[in-house]
This record gives structure tokens, sequence and C-alpha cells, in this order.
């Protein structure tokens, strides 16, 4: 179901918290976000209108806040959180000895 394909140049121990860092991973741009203990992957774009969503912040609940329009998304499930209706697709995570390794859809 899923290709797993290792995250370069970055670890867990190495990826800041509350820091969304943007990958090219299989001609991918993939955002990854590590909080709380946890790290998640998703779109780096926004599914709204194509902002950069490494380029925005958090929020004090911890939700992806796009630079563009302010829409929120929680980084778990990609739910749109200001009620706008758009989904942030998100991507499974793997750790295997501190490295990251990012679940894309097999074709």
């Amino acid at each position: 179901m899923y290709t797993w394909h290792k995250i370069e140049n970055i670890t867990v121990a190495a990826l800041q918290e509350n820091i969304m860092k943007e990958f090219l991973v299989a001609d991918k741009r993939i955002g990854l976000l590590k909080r709380e203990g946890n790290i998640y992957a998703f779109t780096a774009l926004c599914p709204h209108a194509g902002g950069n969503l490494c380029e925005g912040w958090l929020d004090k609940r911890g939700r992806i806040v796009c630079p563009v329009h302010n829409y929120h998304f929680d980084p778990a499930t990609g739910r749109n959180t200001t009620g706008e209706g758009y989904k942030l697709f998100t991507y499974p995570i793997e750790i295997k000895e501190n490295e990251i390794f990012v679940g894309l859809l097999s074709s």
C-alpha cells in the first residue's frame, strides 16, 4: 500500500519542536512537524490556494496556520479547523533508529 521513503538530512533528534520544515520526497513537497513528542507529515502546500504551510506558524492549540489566508489545519488529521471545508493531506510516519520515513501511496 505504501512505499516508504527516508527523509534525508534530518533525524528525529535534529528536528526542532514546533518548527515546520519542508523536504522534497519523491518529487513531493512534504512538511514535517515535531510537536509534543509526535512527528507529523503533511503536504507542504495549502489545499486552498497553494500557500507554503512551512512558512506559516502554529496557533495556541498546535494547529498549522497557512500564511496566505490564515486557514488552520490539524497536523494529525489534516482537518480544517476554521470551517472552510478544506482537508490537508497527511502522510504516515515510521521512525527507525532515529531516522524518519514517510509513507507515500504506491501507484
